[in-house]
């Protein structure tokens, strides 16, 4: 076995699509993830186990943020949230992968990110957070469209 076999089999995001499958090429995929506050959280994962963006060719650093700004876009489109936030950390799972996080003025952690200490949420939050859930097989839908064939 490999080193790199060996990372690939320790790494969540090359063991597991990493959320609820909704599309894939062969380059990457893209999954909507079980964040009860945050519906409509969505990760493009590299299908290659892969850290950094600069380990990417030019032409695949493209590719990737291509299919990153669809997301977003439908994202806009269907769920109107107030902001999005884009993020590639990698610090817990390095693979490379980007979370596409749509945000309400009113959500939990607003304006700090969704990984900081809790703003509070009221009644009006938890409204609109089930909206947006009654939303999400729509955006489901329009990610497929917006993004075409694949799997």
């Amino acid at each position: 076995m490999t080193a790199q076999s060996d990372l690939r089999q320790a790494c969540a995001l090359c063991a597991d699509d990493g959320g609820q499958l909704v599309w894939r090429d062969g380059f990457a995929h893209v999954v909507l993830v079980d964040e009860p506050d945050y519906p409509g959280f969505t990760r493009v994962i590299l299908d290659a186990h892969l850290a950094e963006m600069t380990d990417l060719a030019p032409v695949s650093r493209e590719r990737l943020m291509a299919i990153v700004f669809r997301v977003e876009q439908v994202q806009r489109e269907v769920l109107r949230p107030d902001k999005i936030n884009l993020a590639s950390f990698g610090n817990m799972v390095p693979h490379l992968h980007w979370h596409v996080i749509p945000r309400w003025r009113d959500d939990r952690h607003f304006p700090q990110p969704v990984w900081g200490a809790p703003a509070g949420r009221d009644a009006q939050a938890a409204t609109r957070t089930e909206a947006v859930g009654r939303q999400l097989s729509d955006y489901r839908v329009a990610l497929q469209q917006a993004l075409g064939a694949g799997g």
